[in-house]
């Protein structure tokens, strides 16, 4: 029970949980926009499952630390540029993520009624949301591995004690499962955060794709990007609000 009181351990722990959380953003971010088409009696739970494949499998690849490590070495060369299984996990998720995020701006943007005529059946509407709901956590799942990869190494990086990386990747999850719920329905509510959170996504797959070919990106001049343009976008929905608020009529006298 010594490591309970040595500070080294809990300075890591401390360290590593904040990166966690701060890398989880970009997964939150995906599972809050695709859990929105959802019904709502089915987001909760979506939401839980999709943070609970993130955990899983952020669990798995830390349990198998030297298979992990091994995706560094390069498989192939194509035109001097080595390739590992790292770099095609990477790439695969970078380009789902851009494919993704490129067709949800699109729905929201252009096609908010391409899913077909609404329906009145509430057995119809059922049987689609739970189709629909299956659908979403697939690629969720997908989209787990790639963001976990990702967090895995970094976190393999920064501390040796299998269970201080355990214990932080439960902590960030439970810190995400709080989270998700207020921030997708932050989203939900305003159409043009939705935009620039698939925006954000949108660079998230270039950076995934970029780093696939050996190109850094560092995560820091994407969330200084999301960052200023949620400054901006909250500044406009304060001046909405006053707006509205000005026009609405007052009470009217007798």
């Amino acid at each position: 029970m010594e490591f309970l009181v040595d500070p080294n351990i809990w300075l890591a722990f401390g360290m590593l949980t904040a990166l966690e959380i701060v890398l989880g953003v970009d997964n939150i971010i995906f599972i809050s926009i695709l859990v929105g088409r959802l019904p709502q009696e089915l987001r909760d739970k979506a939401r839980r499952l999709g943070l609970g494949f993130a955990m899983v499998s952020r669990l798995l690849l830390l349990f198998s630390l030297s298979w992990v490590m091994g995706l560094k070495a390069d498989l192939f060369t194509v035109f001097g540029q080595g390739f590992s299984g790292r770099d095609l996990v990477l790439l695969a998720g970078g380009l789902f993520l851009l494919y993704k995020a490129s067709h949800e701006i699109f729905v929201e943007v252009e096609a908010r009624e391409e899913d077909g005529p609404p329906t009145t059946n509430r057995a119809t509407l059922q049987a689609a949301g739970h189709k629909l709901f299956w659908t979403i956590i697939g690629q969720i799942a997908i989209i787990d591995v790639v963001f976990s990869l990702d967090s895995v190494i970094t976190a393999v990086g920064m501390v040796d004690q299998l269970g201080v990386m355990v214990a932080a990747v439960v902590t960030a999850v439970g810190v995400m499962l709080v989270a998700a719920k207020p921030i997708g329905d932050f989203v939900d509510r305003h159409p043009s955060v939705k935009v620039l959170a698939l925006a954000f996504l949108v660079m998230v797959g270039m950076a995934l794709t970029g780093e696939a070919f050996g190109l850094h990106i560092p995560k820091g001049y994407l969330y200084g990007a999301m960052a200023f343009s949620l400054a901006v976008e909250a500044l406009n929905i304060r001046a909405r609000g006053k707006r509205l608020a000005h026009r609405a009529p007052g009470p009217q006298s007798a």
